[in-house]
């Protein structure tokens, strides 16, 4: 960061010196014969140097892999107007003595003056933008698109200065070729990149049907396996952090198969109680006979807890077979950047381990952000395998480094942090997963150099306040803690509805229950003593899918419903939630 900060001072110090020399010989009167023309001239030849030179940025960038040069960008593009703007006073101030009417009268006789004027007025709302706030604000899509004018602003710069040289055209030529290859560039590059879309696009494209065919459907979901597995190997990753290794009962080969990313549904019993509880599988596929849970021990953690301090080699766990979207096999893009915070690292190791055991020929980014050195999860195996493997690139950040032996990165993620680590940040796939905190600071992040959101997938590791702790200890299965969890995949909060005053009918049972403010049908239902089938309750298992037949509901999270099941009435009972009477097929 400080190498950073100090470039920073340099590049901003060394764009000072035109304007600093223009004005240190103005007081000394060394500006020739023509003082006012000879400001106008240097303002104007530095607004053309600063505006190639952003122009520049980029394919310099791509070009050499020096993804720090995007630091200085806006700089650059500030001292463009800057200069472009002193270039415009002097002349309005000095040689047309701050008169409006002699002004226009002189652009309307000399048009290279209205082409520069252009120019300056297309500068302004790219200055005015040019902050974090405002990327925020306009949206990373809007604001690229609002940046372009650059282009514009170059190209009437150019044609500025070319009109307005009499004899001597070789400056002038020299800029237009100049700032004719930046922009081509860019044309070639946009190309190649809307040529490189057209095959992937193509074949996600939907096949029509034959007019004599029905219309295809989609596959219906799996079942999902559910059994025991052996608990055969507990490894302590770090001081809080267990690795419980699980296989077969027989030895053989687990009874199931995953993708990277996905997790495993547990059924804890826990002082007598049912508890249910998801875990992101942390081992790679492809190492049949075993699967790998990594859990953090969490002090309000009421199913970590039992973990680490009740679950022993040889004991027997009650699954229920994988489940989960948060996956990447390899095809769906030729890179894949992995950004995790904590113990949310761990479904981005079961993808890391699959893409490396397969020797995947493809770039792998991984940025890992913990607290303290020690709480580095993998730590030696990521060393490991970046020695074994050239194409891992890995960058570690830890926010509270313990004295000075960390000698790697220090803070949070940030905005320098990904442009040093990543080269050609807005072309990547990128896989986000750990507590909310972190994982909206990144998003924004990512939004804001230009990543569109279906690059960008994610997973939040969510911490239970005590209340809700307290809550799951005193009733029967309260919701899913992701303190223990993960996953749960991103999605838009929604207000809890108000459900008060609502009934929900069971056809099948024809039992009938009143529904509370905020609660789920499927609580209603165990308030009534029926036995529904579920699983995570977070509604990304799919095992409480039942089929509303009157009245509608809301669901904060539909991940497990396909659209063939939400077209044949299905819902999720685990995250329905009614203020109106309905009847459910259960």
């Amino acid at each position: 960061m400080k190498d950073v900060r100090f470039a920073r001072f340099v590049v901003l110090v060394n764009c000072a010196v035109p304007g600093v020399l223009l004005a240190w010989d103005a007081l000394h009167h060394r500006l020739g014969a023509n003082p006012v023309n000879f400001a106008i001239l240097t303002t104007g030849m530095s607004a053309l140097v600063f505006l190639s030179l952003t122009l520049l940025v980029t394919p310099l960038r791509r070009l050499t892999g020096w993804n720090g040069l995007i630091l200085f960008r806006r700089t650059l593009g500030l001292y463009a107007f800057f200069y472009a703007s002193a270039h415009f006073l002097i002349f309005f101030m000095l040689d047309r003595a701050m008169s409006l009417a002699s002004t226009g009268a002189e652009m309307i006789k000399r048009p290279y003056l209205v082409i520069g004027s252009l120019g300056l007025i297309c500068m302004m709302p790219l200055a005015v933008t040019s902050t974090n706030a405002m990327i925020k604000r306009l949206g990373a899509k809007r604001w690229n698109l609002l940046h372009r004018l650059v282009y514009v602003t170059a190209v009437a710069g150019v044609v500025h200065f070319y009109m307005q040289a009499k004899a001597d055209k070789r400056l002038p030529n020299a800029f237009a070729v100049t700032v004719g290859i930046l922009l081509g560039y860019r044309l070639v590059a946009f190309l190649l990149e809307r040529q490189r879309k057209k095959p992937a696009k193509a074949a996600n494209a939907p096949v029509p049907a034959p007019p004599s065919a029905p219309a295809p459907t989609l596959p219906s979901r799996p079942k999902y396996w559910a059994g025991q597995l052996r608990v055969a190997r507990i490894v302590q990753e770090t001081p809080n952090v267990r690795t419980f290794r699980l296989q077969a009962l027989d030895g053989g080969d687990l009874p199931f198969q995953y993708l990277p990313g996905q997790y495993l549904n547990l059924s804890l019993l826990i002082d007598g109680m049912r508890v249910n509880r998801s875990y992101t599988i942390a081992s790679t596929p492809t190492r049949c006979a075993t699967c790998e849970l990594t859990i953090k021990r969490e002090d309000m953690g009421l199913a970590s807890r039992h973990f680490h301090d009740a679950i022993h080699e040889g004991d027997l766990l009650n699954v229920s077979a994988p489940a989960g979207r948060f996956t990447f096999q390899g095809t769906e893009a030729d890179s894949i950047v992995l950004i995790g915070g904590g113990v949310g690292i761990t479904p981005l190791m079961s993808i890391l381990r699959a893409l490396t055991d397969r020797y995947w020929p493809g770039d792998i980014y991984l940025v890992y952000s913990v607290r303290q050195e020690c709480d580095i999860i993998f730590a030696q195996e990521l060393e490991s395998l970046r020695q074994h493997h050239k194409n891992l690139h890995l960058c570690f950040t830890v926010s509270r480094p313990d004295g000075a032996q960390w000698t790697g990165h220090r803070g949070r993620i940030t905005q320098e942090l990904l442009e040093r680590a990543i080269p050609d940040l807005s072309r990547r796939l990128f896989y986000v997963c750990g507590p909310s905190t972190m994982m909206s600071s990144v998003m924004d992040l990512l939004r804001g150099f230009g990543v569109p959101e279906s690059r960008i997938k994610s997973e939040a590791f969510v911490y239970p306040t005590r209340a809700e702790t307290t809550a799951a200890l005193s009733q029967a299965p309260a919701e899913v803690l992701a303190e223990d969890v993960v996953p749960r995949a991103a999605a838009p909060t929604q207000a809890a509805a108000d459900t008060a005053g609502a009934t929900v009918t069971f056809s099948v049972s024809g039992k009938s229950a009143q529904l509370l403010p905020g609660q789920t049908i499927l609580e209603a239902g165990e308030a009534v003593g029926l036995e529904l089938a579920y699983e995570c309750r977070s509604g990304v298992c799919g095992t409480c899918k039942k089929r509303l037949l009157a009245g509608s509901v809301t669901m904060e999270v539909e991940d497990a419903l396909l659209p063939t099941d939400k077209a044949g009435g299905l819902i999720l009972l685990c995250q329905a939630k009614a203020t109106q009477p309905v009847t459910v097929e259960a």
